[in-house]
């Protein structure tokens, strides 16, 4: 029979072998915590194998699971000598998720189960502190409404609001015991209205309805988007952890808190967290009071007063170090740690590599590296290449005036201007129609993590260094203030105020998640600076990685831009984005609407010395690399005028009348355009359109081989091949041209013709079309439009929900569908080497940055990727990790 609980702490462990996939990451942390001697209060994982049954069952447990629930709580009484239910001593646990991978806020936590109006009273009499077991059960109802019942959290917080304010008290700390049994008896006033029965007595009803809620919030919807927005796959499910409770609310020699071994924001070597005196962990996490720092140094250099937990308790401080530095060593990475003090006895909750900003993560692996601690493949290794997109743009500038309007907490640096929004619905909506959104909320909560995601940068009053906001967005790279405390944020309203200033929700504001500053309007910024610890992974990875790595780019500034990145070349240049210029407009058009060939070359020659301009500019950045350029590939509709001025100049331009050119434009409208008139079946019906770009290009690259004395290496790419014909005609008209040129240069210039692979036929026809072709080139975009027979310009309305249901793992424009269209790719390739075995092989679409995509081309042997210019380090690094993982 399959197990699906194991036990741990007590001197007990049921194995597992810190199998993250089988007991997910919280459950394998906490045996492995146990099995290395610290004090981890004893408990039970039940399974992520039992997730996925709970599912394919229909939500039902078997009954065999309850006969293992039962010996996991029979362990745990063992260990404590308490009994669960008992009304004397009795025994309550903590019931919390375990995804096998970080998924902070996103699913469920019951804290303080076992409390009913019985066992409340022993509590009472077993702790000798009234005020400590009332303020246990009042949470614990509050809790359990809200994440399994499902009741509305906001009328609790209202009664507990109520509650001081009636006393004149503004923590709940002030409340006396007698308070809080008034409030729990109010909390179950609001159940018994709301939910229509009384709040569950019996402890082990209690403790099933947490299981099925916390296996029932992996299938939340704000589970779903944090799985979507980080690739997570939803048949992996998560493991839920029972566990002896241990209390910090015991008064003010008992504490909670949260402390990563090195600061998550900077990588900086130094003890970085918060705890709070007399508290439980939601009390830190949710903001609900302002945390205190964890060291002196960290309470002087933010100027606080409250003292630091090194300062107040200084015994358990230096305890808790001694732990950070044995996970740390043991993990051999940065951990993020929860831990609570009851009555002065330090115990472990949780342990797990931490989420880190880009920047912290390349300082933290290149410092362990260089310790000794992990090898510079693991250092590498360690970076989330997608990451590094946070440190590729610019940071506020230094010398730019600011209108500072106040300053909270730097919780995740980088920078942010955006218009302000209230909630995050409205972030998400202003964001898909292209607008730059700051998200300003009291506090954050899982609820809001569409909205953190779609906005530029988060902003909240309350919450500190590792509140929720901090976590998240630090996990997400966005900017993140938190614990402004002087915002007065009236979400009703739409309007937040500083003092005497009021700030409307469409205001601009700029936030500055390295220095906690908070200013109105836009901030000018800087571009980064790739040095220091980027620049030495970068070298660790080259050394290692097998894939070339290009860009793609058609203007001098993006091709400067790539080299400095480290591109070795480019692998699309899109020649049509040279035609849309407003000085070239009118003779393309011109071009298009002349019904005869000598009328099309007439337009041509006007265009020639700008395209031969663009690609010499090209070529000098590009000087001894080799240049795939694409010729041109849209269809002529995107390049028809639309207005009347427009036909008007046209026909000044040609000579003709502006009806002769309107009758030509209408004879040239296409149905479905993307599948018509476009790409090499130009060239085939008017030569003479690549005729010109070919002599342009070839004639580039002799003057710039004269000049520099490096020649450039042209690739001349023909887009939309379907047949071996199609290819051979072009090649003739390329060929031809550059025998021409030559001549007339009087030196030549080494070439290659090639296509790109956009067309299934292509793909399956490629050992064919590789009898003249010397390479190819994976237009990924369009070869998964035609594939899949989804339009990547439509598809936004639809494919989100393909995804949540498991019909792509992925988005397929994002992220190659290696089961389809990859196959395709496999099938080209290993055709098109078994033609011409040096055929050069590619890839140009928008994947060639995504490193999934990466890891396929480098499974599929492929020889380099092509990216845009701000994600060539993200490929650069993502072809050194795949490569390292092919070892």
């Amino acid at each position: 029979m399959t197990k699906y609980v194991y036990r741990f702490g007590g001197g007990v462990s049921d194995g597992g072998q810190g199998d993250k996939n089988l007991l997910g990451g919280k459950g394998a942390n906490l045996d492995g915590m146990a099995s290395i001697g610290l004090p981890v209060p004893p408990g039970f994982t039940i399974t992520t194998e039992m997730c996925t049954r709970y599912y394919d069952d229909g939500e039902v447990f078997p009954e065999s699971l309850r006969e293992e629930v039962a010996n996991g709580i029979a362990h745990i009484e063992g260990v404590t000598g308490k009994k669960f239910g008992d009304v004397a001593d009795p025994l309550l646990v903590s019931v919390r998720s375990g995804a096998r991978v970080s998924m902070p806020g996103m699913m469920d936590t019951v804290l303080n189960l076992g409390l009913n109006d019985e066992t409340v009273t022993g509590l009472v009499a077993a702790s000798g502190d009234a005020r400590f077991a009332w303020d246990s059960y009042r949470r614990f109802i509050q809790m359990y409404s809200d994440v399994v019942l499902e009741l509305d959290h906001g009328s609790f917080e209202e009664a507990l609001e109520i509650a001081k304010e009636d006393k004149g008290f503004t923590l709940d700390t002030e409340l006396s015991a007698e308070d809080l049994q008034a409030l729990v008896s109010t909390y179950k006033k609001l159940v018994e209205e709301q939910w229509g029965k009384p709040f569950p007595q019996d402890v082990n009803d209690q403790l099933w309805g947490a299981v099925g809620a916390v296996f029932g919030s992996w299938q939340s919807e704000r589970a779903k988007v944090y799985r979507r927005l980080n690739d997570i796959p939803g048949g992996w499910g998560t493991a839920v952890n029972v566990q002896a409770m241990v209390f910090g609310n015991m008064g003010d020699t008992s504490a909670t808190g949260v402390a990563f071994t090195r600061d998550p924001a900077t990588g900086e070597r130094a003890y970085y967290g918060e705890f709070l005196i007399n508290a439980q962990g939601e009390d830190v996490v949710a903001g609900i009071r302002t945390p205190q720092y964890l060291t002196r140094q960290a309470r002087e250099r933010a100027g606080a007063k409250p003292a630091s937990m090194e300062e107040a308790m200084p015994e358990t401080y230096v305890e808790l170090a001694r732990v950070f530095d044995l996970l740390e060593t043991h993990y051999r990475d940065m951990q993020d740690i929860e831990f609570t003090v009851e009555r002065g006895k330090l115990w472990m909750l949780q342990t797990r590599s931490g989420k880190r900003t880009a920047k912290a993560a390349l300082k933290i692996a290149v410092d362990m590296a260089n310790e000794g601690l992990i090898t510079e493949a693991e250092a590498v290794a360690r970076v989330d290449a997608a990451a590094l997109d946070q440190l590729l743009h610019p940071t506020l500038d230094p010398k730019a005036p600011r209108d500072v309007l106040t300053k909270g907490l730097p919780a995740s640096p980088g920078a942010a201007s955006g218009q302000v929004v209230f909630d995050a619905d409205t972030a998400e909506r202003l964001a898909e129609m292209g607008e730059a959104v700051i998200l300003v909320r009291v506090e954050t909560s899982p609820e809001d993590i569409h909205g953190m995601h779609a906005a530029k940068g988060i902003l909240t009053a309350r919450g500190g260094m590792t509140s929720h906001a901090a976590v998240v967005a630090r996990g997400m790279g966005r900017p993140c203030v938190s614990g402004a405390g002087s915002l007065a944020i009236d979400s009703k309203a739409k309007t937040m105020r500083i003092g005497s200033r009021e700030v409307k929700e469409g205001d601009i504001i700029t936030i500055d998640g390295a220095s906690g500053e908070v200013m109105f309007g836009s901030v000018a910024t800087v571009q980064p600076e790739l040095a220091g610890d980027f620049g030495t992974l970068m070298v660790w990875a080259d050394k290692v990685r097998r894939l070339k790595v290009r860009t793609n780019a058609e203007t001098p500034a993006d091709c400067r831009t790539a080299r400095e990145f480290g591109a070795e070349g480019i692998g699309l240049c899109r020649t049509e984005h040279m035609f849309f210029d407003a000085a070239r407009i009118t003779a393309v058009r011109q071009m298009i609407l002349a019904d005869s060939e000598k009328g099309r070359r007439a337009a041509l020659d006007k265009l020639l010395p700008e395209q031969r301009k663009d690609f010499a500019e090209i070529f000098e950045v590009m000087a001894g690399l080799p240049v795939t350029i694409r010729l041109l590939d849209p269809p002529l509709h995107e390049f028809l005028p639309h207005q009347e001025s427009e036909f008007a100049e046209v026909a000044q331009a040609a000579g003709v009348s502006v009806d002769e050119l309107k009758r030509r434009a209408n004879e040239l409208h296409e149905f479905n355009p993307m599948l018509g008139h476009r790409g090499c079946r130009l060239g085939v019906t008017y030569p003479e359109i690549y005729e010109m770009q070919a002599r342009a290009i070839f004639e580039a690259a002799c003057d710039i081989a004269e000049k520099s004395g490096a020649a450039p290496i042209p690739e001349v790419m023909v887009p939309l091949v379907a047949t071996k014909r199609e290819l051979e005609l072009m090649k003739d008209v390329i060929d031809t041209t550059a025998k021409a040129v030559f001549a007339e240069k009087g030196r030549t210039i080494d070439y290659l013709v090639g296509t790109m692979i956009e067309l299934p036929r292509a793909a399956l026809k490629a050992g064919e079309i590789a009898e003249v072709g010397a390479f190819f080139s994976f237009g990924t975009n369009d070869l998964t439009q035609t594939t899949l027979g989804v339009s990547r310009d439509d598809a936004g309305r639809f494919l989100t929900t393909y995804v949540d249901k498991g019909i792509f793992p992925r988005d397929p424009f994002v992220s190659i569908d290696v089961e389809g269209v990859g196959q395709l790719i496999e099938l080209a390739a290993e055709r098109g080497r078994a033609t011409r075995p040096d055929i050069k092989l590619g890839i140009c679409g928008e994947h060639g940055g995504d490193p999934a995509s990466i890891a396929f081309c480098e499974q599929t042997g492929l020889d380099y990727v092509s990216a845009s210019p701000y994600r060539v380090p993200i490929a650069r690094l993502a072809a050194a990790q795949a490569a390292l993982k092919a070892r």
